[in-house]
């Protein structure tokens, strides 16, 4: 970290409590303050009374902007027509009006914007291209000041620290940002303002800028890149399948049992129900014998038919036993004959006992 004495003095300047703005609201046509236009505390974003789609011009109107510097700028609507880029040679200014040619070295030059400075002649040498963002085309925008990132290692240099507002699990805290014109593969020392040459993975550091990874660790040393692919030994992927494996395994045998014990409580309830409804038919048939068994003690003549029902009271009192075999039962369309000629009715549960009669009329009768 480095000392709080090498703060920027826009560091003190952004804490000042100025009037209040409220910026970013402006539609097309309506009045704006080019005064107001500034970069916000904290993040440096370029701040203006109008919108996202407007600047405020010359007139202290707001009116459309004439170029962009993003591929995707923010606050458009969706199929909203969008300003064109600027070519080659030529920059977007923060305040987005009208494209403008690069500018010379030794010349101003907008916070941070390295895009806006004219490349030196062997700009493909000094252009970074680790993707760090250390200089465009081999230029840079330190102090607003276009320079080429060209010093050497032991040479002088110029630092530029800048303080950002970062936030984290803790809160707000201070993230400070050290930019130098030294060449890709050096920084700026704060200390001497000499190029150094940055540190490989594993050596001390106290900026991410010392580190080649620009990655200095909480432990004082340079690591991997941020973006570095984290990469597993082969033994992970062998656990890891192997834990899959006993994972799926282990769902089918406890499910197994617990299909198992509801299929064991399912087949208890059937079982239960085949009981009660066995118990309620032996019921049901006692009943029938003994209704059977009533109606015969009121026959008169004493049909063998009782010595029938008296072999089937013998058999009544085993009638409480669950019946092991199906007893064959006669149509309900069909009659039989017993051994004194009556005829007896099987169409129902309780038989019915018909006497024959004579077919002819007796003497007494008349037609």
């Amino acid at each position: 970290m480095l000392p709080a004495l090498l703060l920027p003095a826009a560091l003190v300047l952004s804490f000042w409590a100025g009037p209040a703005v409220r910026a970013g609201d402006v539609k097309f046509g309506d009045a704006c303050n080019r005064d107001h236009q500034k970069l916000q505390e904290g993040t440096y974003q370029f701040q203006t009374d109008c919108d996202a789609m407007t600047f405020c011009a010359d007139n202290s109107t707001c009116a459309h902007k004439g170029c962009r510097s993003d591929e995707f700028p923010f606050g458009y609507p969706k199929n909203a027509k969008l300003p064109n880029k600027c070519p080659k040679g030529f920059f977007c200014p923060d305040e987005e009006d009208l494209c403008q040619p690069l500018i010379p070295v030794g010349s101003p030059c907008q916070f941070n914007r390295d895009d806006e400075c004219e490349g030196p002649p062997n700009f493909k040498e000094l252009a970074d291209t680790s993707g760090f963002g250390l200089n465009v085309n081999g230029s840079v925008c330190l102090n607003n000041i276009c320079m080429w990132a060209n010093i050497t290692v032991g040479q002088p240099c110029v630092v530029q620290n800048t303080a950002y507002t970062a936030y984290g699990p803790d809160g707000e805290f201070i993230d400070i940002v050290s930019r130098g014109n030294c060449r890709v593969g050096l920084y700026c020392d704060a200390q001497t303002n000499l190029c150094v040459q940055n540190k490989a993975i594993g050596e001390t550091c106290d900026a991410d800028k010392e580190c080649e990874t620009y990655n200095c660790l909480d432990s004082g040393v340079c690591g991997d890149r941020a973006d570095t692919p984290r990469e597993v030994g082969k033994w992970v992927y062998v656990v890891v399948g192997v834990c899959i494996f006993g994972g799926m395994v282990g769902t089918l045998v406890g499910l197994y049992f617990i299909h198992r014990k509801d299929r064991n409580q399912e087949r208890e309830k059937r079982l239960q129900y085949w009981r009660e409804q066995n118990a309620f038919r032996q019921n049901i048939m006692q009943m029938q014998e003994t209704a059977r068994n009533s109606l015969m003690s009121f026959t008169p003549g004493g049909s063998p038919r009782s010595t029938m029902y008296g072999r089937d009271q013998v058999q009544s009192e085993d009638s409480q036993v669950p019946m092991l075999h199906a007893a064959s039962k006669s149509s309900a369309l069909r009659y039989y004959v017993s051994d004194d000629g009556s005829q007896i009715d099987d169409r129902s549960d309780e038989d019915l006992m018909m006497r024959r009669r004579d077919h002819g009329p007796s003497h007494g009768e008349r037609f």
